[in-house]
């Protein structure tokens, strides 16, 4: 998030005198046109008093502004909270104006005390309004920059969080154990079945070239990325052949649901890494999505021996697949989950995201029902 610039004491201070020095000088000029030959050392001092308190009062007033902003829903705690404060900032400024003009006079005004008091106040009302209404609303313009700002910076994180996804799923995809024992399954088979190595190897190319292809985009429908995902499996299930089944249970209803791009390959890869490869025995793999409301819920299941106890808590803590989480929290935050748990036996993790389509294909599908 960027940080927020401040001014200065020194530098505001700065400001109000070089303002002080120039009202000085239009005033003792406007002095000597009316003839009221008015001292010079009282105007400088009326004119940096009169400087002096807005700069002082300033960041009281910029506090409030931020702490208490223009939103919807709560227009009435702004008008309280500034209503009251323009009051109390016009209150202060006329009060110091009227005692530097009495210690500069030395007698009591002419006309009487509260006469001149409320003079000097509704004289400078308006003014001090505006200077009040000004200083809140540079502050809004500064903190809806400051939110443009770091809604950018999120944007970018984002698109580099999927580039670094998709940097990685290419890393794991030609991992050099993953590629030889790709290419040595291929290689047996070239001996025994040339048609099914013929077809490992085209798996192996449409899954690079997938993943190529959507190196541009940030979400993809999931049936886009169980394309992907089926590449991979099918690769894995001729290396690790009868140990490993796949079951795959989709709701219908999900395939057009959008989800970040390559979200669940680093899911899959490690049950099938952790959880199947180092077992002798079949093992299970199972991925599910449905509808829930609002949501979509994501569940990869590996029948291995799941993790101890310690190790859930760290996972459940945030401990690995670090580029997931964040991409999840970036696309979604505070509005999504990531949970591991054993399932006795097994492995269980589960993703739940809001539920949302492509707006232009949902638009499409509702002109060619009509």
């Amino acid at each position: 998030m960027p940080t927020r610039a401040r001014i200065s004491f020194p530098v505001l201070l700065g400001i109000a005198t070089a303002f002080g020095a120039s009202s000085t000088i239009q005033a003792y000029w406007l002095s000597r046109v009316a003839g009221e030959n008015e001292p010079m050392s009282h105007l400088l001092v009326l004119n940096l008093v009169y400087w002096y308190v807005p700069a002082l009062l300033a960041p009281v007033i910029v506090t409030l502004a931020t702490r208490y902003p223009f939103r919807r829903g709560h227009i009435s705690r702004f008008l309280l909270v500034h209503v009251s404060g323009v009051l109390v900032y016009s209150v202060s400024h006329s009060a110091a104006m009227f005692l530097t003009r009495l210690a500069l006079m030395h007698r009591a005004p002419r006309e009487g005390w509260w006469r001149e008091v409320r003079i000097e106040y509704l004289k400078q009302l308006d003014w001090m309004f505006m200077t009040y209404l000004f200083v809140v609303g540079v502050t809004h313009a500064l903190e809806f920059r400051r939110e443009s700002e770091r809604r950018a910076v999120d944007s970018a994180q984002l698109e580099t969080r999927l580039v670094e996804a998709q940097l990685q799923a290419l890393q794991r995809q030609l991992h050099p154990h993953f590629l030889f024992n790709t290419l040595n399954a291929i290689a047996g088979l070239m001996r025994t079945d040339v048609d099914a190595a013929d077809r490992m190897m085209d798996r192996l190319g449409d899954l690079l070239r997938m993943t190529l292809n959507t190196s541009n985009i940030q979400e993809v429908p999931l049936k886009e990325e169980l394309e992907v995902l089926q590449k991979y499996l099918d690769i894995e299930q001729v290396r690790l052949g009868d140990r490993m089944t796949v079951n795959i249970d989709i709701d219908p209803d999900t395939l057009d649901a959008q989800l970040p791009n390559f979200l669940l390959q680093p899911l899959v890869e490690n049950a099938v890494r952790h959880g199947i490869a180092p077992r002798i025995e079949p093992s299970l793999l199972a991925i599910s999505a449905s509808r829930q409301a609002n949501r979509l819920a994501i569940e990869i299941f590996n029948s291995g021996d799941g993790v101890a106890p310690h190790r859930l808590t760290l996972l459940n803590q945030g401990v690995g697949l670090a580029n997931t989480r964040a991409r999840l929290e970036h696309r979604y935050p505070n509005d999504h989950s990531l949970v591991f748990s054993n399932a006795s036996p097994g492995f269980r993790v589960t993703v739940n995201i809001p539920f949302a389509i492509d707006r232009s294909m949902a638009e499409s599908i509702s002109i060619g029902a009509a």
